[in-house]
């Protein structure tokens, strides 16, 4: 790595680009940001390996892109319409809002910090289904402007919520309408989980899933919260909790129910909705959070044997039994090269090592290849499901850049399924689907059109090459194939 970008991104969405760095520059940032008591901490882009961010107190966002990483995906909104101002006519200042929905309820919430352009998401996918808003944590401090550094960060990583919130200030910010998706969730598969219901409010809050946020937080008190609570029930939320109090962080259960997330509105945490691995947001009080006293939370229903413990199970530090049943169903889905010894309940090197495989023969990318399991991964691993690990002698294959032309000048043109090199070019095509450019569908062996302008696209990528034109037509050299083999742990040869 030769450097990173650096620039900072200011509260108001304005950016000032600074220039290269060097490496140390970036290490030192982190390093002032490591302290508790630092006004400022570090984020990662969670599908962008590489890419840093500090997030300060005073609202700017400092932002470190390595030069020559392959170039964050832009989120483009919906082609919807912008809201106008009088859709701000819903609102604490005039007579209280109802508790149960009309035709429309509040859009924009008036007063509200506004972030970003307005546009994040689109129409909902089943307007029919309850209204619900769901909970989050930022795993961030909170007070100071910390909301518009926090929200810099979101709008830049493309996972911004409707809302978000500042326990300590009181402060309500607002990225896009109430009324539309927000990009906070995972989808459930298919099942856009942001596009539930008739409307899916959601909101990011200032603090730590560890350290519930109402610990000493009187809503009474809190005019910004009320015009949050208000504004969901405008929608028709009702005042329930239909998966249950969210549990405590890290250790807690949730079944993440398909049937009461999809068919029951009100109130859930991210931790309760399917399709999801994220523990937030915490104990939060549950009564509390919807305007009255605090209340013991209610007890959680017993875990199935079989379900997911929850992501803090996993990862460095981690010592239980779920390690080890980790380990033994990835060696029964092909992952034993990974483990000289074991499994055993000590979290380490090959735990990871292989559930990244194992993620990866599922066409998975980025942070859905990070090593740690999900719930879906663990599903898949208890039912026996899903592809494979592939072999060592695969995972360590050689690859002849001559095989790999001749196969992407004969294959095409060839009957449907024509293989040339079938065994080189799967290891290839693996790996474009482990870059996030090829559909897991069309790696069957036969290097045809749609593996080319997979290759192509890896050619003109920072992380390829940064091939153009003729360069960049999607047969290999052995330099974009070098490339790939050192990011995917095969070896490339003339």
């Amino acid at each position: 790595m030769t450097g990173f970008h650096a620039a900072i991104v200011h509260p108001d969405q304005s950016v000032t680009y600074c220039g290269v760095v060097d490496p140390p520059h970036v290490d030192q940032a982190r390093a002032i940001a490591a302290p508790d008591d630092a006004p400022r901490f570090v984020a990662e882009h969670p599908r962008h390996p590489g890419s840093v961010f500090v997030l300060r107190e005073d609202g700017d966002l400092d932002w470190y892109e390595p030069v020559d990483a392959v170039p964050a995906p832009v989120h483009e909104p919906d082609a919807q319409p912008l809201a106008g101002a009088a859709e701000e006519l819903h609102s604490l200042d005039g007579a209280p809002l109802p508790r149960t929905g009309g035709s429309s309820g509040t859009i924009w919430i008036a007063g509200a910090i506004r972030l970003g352009d307005g546009r994040i998401g689109g129409a909902m996918d089943t307007p029919g289904n309850p209204p619900r808003l769901v909970h989050h944590t930022t795993e961030s401090p909170a007070g100071g402007r910390y909301l518009e550094s926090i929200g810099s960060y979101l709008i830049r990583v493309g996972s911004e919520p409707q809302l978000i919130y500042c326990p300590v200030t009181d402060r309500v910010g607002q990225f896009g309408p109430l009324n539309q998706s927000g990009r906070a969730l995972r989808n459930d598969g298919s099942r856009r989980t942001n596009r539930e219901g008739r409307v899916c409010i959601q909101v990011e809050v200032l603090g730590r899933a560890a350290q519930p946020w109402t610990s000493g937080w009187d809503p009474a008190k809190k005019p910004g919260w009320q015009k949050i609570l208000s504004a969901a029930r405008s929608w028709g939320v009702p005042d329930e909790w239909p998966a249950g109090p969210p549990p405590k962080y890290p250790g807690g259960y949730s079944a993440r129910s398909r049937s009461i997330w999809q068919n029951k509105g009100g109130h859930f945490g991210h931790v309760d909705v399917p399709g999801n691995n994220h523990g937030d947001p915490g104990a939060i009080d549950s009564k509390r959070v919807l305007g009255g006293t605090a209340t013991a939370p209610a007890p959680r229903p017993p875990a199935d044997k079989d379900a997911f413990p929850g992501v803090g199970k996993f990862g460095p530090g981690a010592n239980n039994a779920y390690v080890t049943r980790l380990g033994t169903m990835l060696i029964a889905q092909g992952g034993r090269h990974f483990y000289s010894v074991g499994p055993g309940p000590r979290w380490g090197e090959a735990d990871r090592n292989a559930t990244r495989a194992f993620q990866q023969a599922q066409g998975w990318s980025g942070a859905d290849a990070d090593g740690i399991p999900g719930p879906t991964t663990w599903k898949l691993l208890v039912s026996g499901g899903g592809k494979d690990i592939p072999s060592a002698a695969k995972a360590k294959a050689t690859v002849k850049v001559s095989h790999l032309v001749a196969a992407a000048k004969k294959d095409p043109a060839a009957p449907q399924g024509h293989t040339t090199y079938k065994a080189e070019v799967e290891v290839v095509e693996d790996a474009l689907v482990a870059e996030g450019l090829l559909e897991r569908r069309w790696a069957d062996g036969s290097f045809g059109t749609k593996s080319i302008t997979a290759y192509a696209a890896w050619q003109r990528s920072k992380a390829g090459g940064s091939y153009t034109g003729a360069a960049a037509d999607g047969i290999p050299g052995i330099d974009s194939l070098r490339r790939l083999a050192a990011r995917r742990g095969f070896t490339a040869t003339t």
